[in-house]
C-alpha cells in the first residue's frame, strides 16, 4: 500500500489501541452511549423508546428507561462529539486515578449519582440523564485534583475544581440550559461530601459498595 493507506492504517490502529486500553467501565459506558445514540440517528432506535418517563416507568413497567436515558446524548453533530470526549477523558482519569484498583466503588459512585439524578428528575422534567452525570465525573475529579493547573482554549487559566463552573459558562454561552449541569454538579457534591469530607470530619463511612457488587469487581491487587 501506498503512504495514504499506511497512514490510515495506523490511524485505525491507534484508535483500536486507545478503545482498548480504556478501563471496563469507561469502554462500556462510552460504547453503550455510542450505539444508543447512532442507533437513534440511524432510526434504527426511536428516542421515544429511551427516554425517561416517570409514569410510563412507574405505571406500565418500562422499567429498560431507568437505564438507557443515561446512553443517549443527543444528535451526532459537534455537541455529541464534545460530550463524547468528556466522557471518556474524566470517566478514564477516575477509574484509573482516584478508583484504580477499586472498579466496584467505582461502579457504585456512578449508580450513586445516577440515582441521585433519577429521583430528581420527575420534578425538573428532563427526559436524559447521561450529561448531567458526565458533569457529576467531571465535578468529582476536580474536587480530587484541586492543585491542577487548567486552561480554557488559552484564554484564562484555572485550578481543577472550577472546570465545571468553566464549562457551565461555556454552555450558556451556546444557549443550552443550565440546569442540566447543574444537577450533576450537585449529584457530584453530594458525593464528594460524603465519600471524602464526611468520613474525614468524622472517621466514618456513609458509603459503602454492596457486596454484590464487589463480588461482580473483586479488588484488584
Amino acid at each position: 500500500p501506498g503512504p495514504g493507506g499506511r497512514g490510515r492504517a495506523a490511524m485505525a490502529q491507534t484508535v483500536e489501541d486507545w478503545y482498548r486500553e480504556m478501563p471496563v467501565i469507561t469502554r462500556t459506558y462510552l460504547t453503550l452511549s455510542f450505539l444508543t445514540t447512532a442507533g437513534c440517528a440511524l432510526e434504527f432506535i426511536s428516542p421515544f423508546t429511551v427516554y425517561f418517563n416517570y409514569r410510563l416507568i412507574v405505571y406500565k413497567g418500562q422499567l429498560w428507561r431507568l437505564f438507557t436515558n443515561f446512553l443517549f446524548f443527543g444528535s451526532l453533530n459537534l455537541d455529541f462529539v464534545f460530550h463524547m470526549f468528556f466522557l471518556s477523558r474524566y470517566c478514564r482519569l477516575l477509574e484509573e486515578g482516584s478508583f484504580r484498583g477499586r472498579t466496584a466503588d467505582f461502579l457504585y459512585m456512578l449508580l450513586f449519582g445516577a440515582t441521585l439524578l433519577t429521583l430528581i428528575a420527575p420534578f425538573v422534567n428532563i427526559q436524559f440523564l447521561g450529561t448531567s452525570l458526565t458533569f457529576m465525573m467531571v465535578y468529582v475529579w476536580g474536587r480530587r485534583h484541586h492543585h491542577v493547573q487548567m486552561s480554557f482554549l488559552g484564554l484564562f487559566n484555572f485550578t481543577a475544581p472550577y472546570l465545571p463552573w468553566v464549562l457551565l459558562l461555556f454552555s450558556m454561552m451556546l444557549g443550552s440550559s443550565p440546569l442540566v449541569d447543574l444537577l450533576g454538579m450537585a449529584a457530584g457534591h453530594i458525593y464528594y461530601f460524603l465519600e471524602d469530607v464526611y468520613p474525614a470530619m468524622t472517621g466514618r463511612r456513609f458509603l459503602k459498595t454492596p457486596g454484590i457488587i464487589r463480588a461482580l469487581f473483586p479488588p484488584e491487587a
